[in-house]
């Protein structure tokens, strides 16, 4: 029920809606200490433009991947695509070529757009190969969910008989401009390959663990050499957009799983959230580190808090002890839009205003009533 509401209620978004969810999104984001993000799968109907002009009113940083595709299905379920969701080849691949002209480069450098298709069953394989050649033609990044469940990999393997990542590499989606996004269910050969071809995988723990996915082979990954970054998924899917939240389960996670309490220590954790994403990007010499030539993307932090004393040890403290409620200060590209805890781009209140606003317009329209298991008082 779950998973069919969410369809109906995507396929009845409208651009207002998509302006006023990304300004939301954002503002959540720039609070918990994120200054750049790569956002996948921006449908038409969730209009391009007003997203990308939320971003350019934040001051935040973004990569924003249109959505390709041109058939209405999805691998793992049975049920077609929702109606307001299904896109054709001029719609979908077109329409991210034409906002790769107006919006690439935009706001002082800090908008990128790149490609975002669907899942393999939303794909032919000749509109994937059309995709990478045109990507490399224009040096565009490609993001794409893949093997986020067993049931992408049974798929693959009996339309084509092919894994996730031998199939991604027959339609060009492998490379250092590829992020591929959850890598659940991969076996070490295909990790292999991965390391081999350069392309960046995004760990999404909590995504994963919500919607019960599985747990990505990240110790695996990092011992071969692919290059791990960190995300949050949408928030369907996880509930809130804090990295820092984020990095305490990427970092116990894998110990639970393994027995091994060394593993995936702190420190690799942070590096994941910073400059493992910004080499995901092919931004790593402009951000994701403090160095001398760099831009002035930064967050302050307060660890003077009951939960974060004591910090022998700040990383650690950060990892395992943090939220995004400590953050005080962000900075993106020598601004400062977040001062003491304060948002100083967007109003707050207003955001949340509209938020709520829109969303009981939505489910309206999707004609979709919630009913809270326990009583609401």
């Amino acid at each position: 029920m779950a998973v069919r509401a969410r369809l109906v209620l995507q396929g009845n978004f409208t651009h207002d809606d998509g302006y006023v969810s990304a300004r939301l999104c954002i503002a959540e984001m720039l609070r918990s200490g994120t200054t750049t993000f790569l956002e996948s799968m921006l449908a038409h109907r969730y209009g391009f433009d007003g997203i990308a002009r939320a971003v350019q009113e934040s001051g935040i940083r973004a990569c924003l991947a249109g959505i390709v595709m041109d058939i209405g299905t999805y691998a793992t379920q049975s049920n077609s695509m929702h109606p307001g969701m299904i896109e054709s080849r001029e719609t979908s691949l077109l329409g991210v070529l034409d906002m790769h002209n107006k919006w690439e480069g935009a706001a002082d450098e800090r908008i990128h757009v790149w490609f975002g298709p669907r899942t393999p069953g939303g794909v032919t394989s000749e509109l994937y190969r059309e995709m990478t050649d045109l990507a490399r033609q224009r040096n565009m990044g490609i993001t794409m969910h893949l093997a986020e469940v067993e049931a992408d990999k049974t798929y693959l393997s009996e339309k084509f008989g092919l894994t996730p990542v031998d199939y991604a590499e027959s339609v060009g989606l492998l490379g250092p401009r590829s992020v591929l996004v959850h890598m659940v269910w991969l076996t070490p050969q295909e990790i292999d390959k991965l390391a081999a071809t350069g392309t960046t995988v995004s760990h999404n723990p909590s995504s994963n663990s919500k919607l019960a996915s599985g747990v990505c082979k990240v110790p695996l990954m990092l011992e071969r050499g692919v290059n791990v970054a960190l995300g949050c998924d949408g928030g369907p899917s996880n509930n809130d957009y804090d990295m820092i939240r984020e990095m305490k389960l990427a970092a116990i996670i894998h110990k639970a799983v393994t027995l091994d309490p060394l593993i995936v220590p702190a420190e690799t954790v942070l590096e994941m959230a910073t400059i493992n994403g910004a080499r995901a990007l092919g931004l790593e010499h402009e951000i994701g580190s403090l160095e001398v030539g760099k831009k002035a993307d930064l967050i302050v932090i307060d660890l003077e808090k009951l939960h974060t004393t004591p910090s022998m040890n700040p990383v650690s403290t950060l990892v395992y002890a943090a939220t995004g409620g400590e953050v005080d200060t962000v900075m993106v590209d020598g601004k400062i839009v977040v001062a003491q805890g304060q948002l100083l781009s967007m109003d707050e209140h207003e955001i949340i205003v509209q938020a709520n606003n829109h969303a009981g317009q939505l489910y309206r329209r999707a004609g979709i009533d919630v009913k809270p298991r326990w009583p609401i008082l």
